[in-house]
């Protein structure tokens, strides 16, 4: 009985993937029908144009509402698209994807109708995402007084949706890692996009590289402090050095002549 009914769970495990294989199946025909190499190409590595910031969200596929396929774009999604500086994750996936990567192009991408800024703006508790949510309020405190002009609630939501696009590009340029490389020959150029599920719009929110820290750059601004060079340790002696006996002149050779002398 415990046979059968382990049997009858393992069934329904796997039909809730059938799916999944079956369309993973098709896609693989369907790639290498449009082209043999495909997957020869992609498996001798990646160089991605974009780094994806976005929402987890499953109505805002990264590759799908940007028209890139695999290997064009590198992708790192949280709740609300965040860039918060201790997110070890985020910043690991931002320094591989600047420093080894060489992706030419950052783009934090929220979305209309996003649960999480919706959340930060209810005065209520969630449980652990609230710590999380407590970064969209701190963009809420920063623009309170423009948020506060806004009436209507779907369009103040909608607002702070792009605010805090706007204000997580501020964070990637914080950084040092976008820091560093904005030094390099090739910087990265950074964007901030909004994404409208009701008609599948990205809108441009003009916010980039050259605008995200104008009139803050002398607060979050860094330099990278020359490498200043140890003091030389001396090194042990030699076992040849320590064996020698050899200690040099014990006293004025001229007092030794002058005692031979009188002997």
């Amino acid at each position: 009985m415990a046979h059968s009914a382990s049997n009858a769970q393992q069934a329904i495990i796997t039909d809730g993937i059938q799916d999944i294989l079956a369309n993973n199946r098709q896609w693989v025909a369907t790639k290498n029908a449009e082209d043999p190499e495909f997957f020869k190409r992609l498996a001798t590595g990646q160089q991605p144009r974009y780094l994806f910031i976005g929402c987890s969200d499953s109505r805002v596929p990264a590759s799908g509402i940007t028209g890139t396929g695999p290997g064009e774009m590198f992708v790192h999604r949280n709740i609300a698209n965040m860039v918060v500086h201790t997110d070890l994750n985020l910043l690991s996936v931002l320094q591989y994807a600047v420093e080894v990567l060489g992706v030419q192009d950052i783009l934090v991408v929220g979305h209309y109708g996003c649960g999480g800024v919706a959340a930060a703006a209810a005065n209520k508790q969630y449980g652990l995402i609230d710590n999380w949510l407590v970064n969209i309020r701190d963009v809420v405190r920063l623009h309170e007084a423009e948020l506060l002009g806004v009436k209507d609630e779907p369009q103040r939501l909608r607002r702070l949706v792009e605010l805090n696009v706007i204000e997580q590009v501020r964070n990637l340029a914080k950084t040092n890692i976008i820091q560093n490389a904005m030094r390099g020959d090739k910087p990265p150029r950074l964007h901030g996009l909004v994404y409208d599920i009701a008609d599948g719009v990205l809108k441009d929110l003009q916010v980039d590289d050259s605008t995200a820290l104008r009139g803050l750059a002398h607060i979050y601004g860094t330099e990278v402090k020359p490498l200043v060079a140890a003091p030389r340790v001396p090194e042990p002696p030699t076992t040849e050095e320590e064996s020698s006996h050899y200690k040099g002149p014990q006293q004025d050779p001229s007092q030794v002549e002058a005692a031979a002398a009188t002997a």
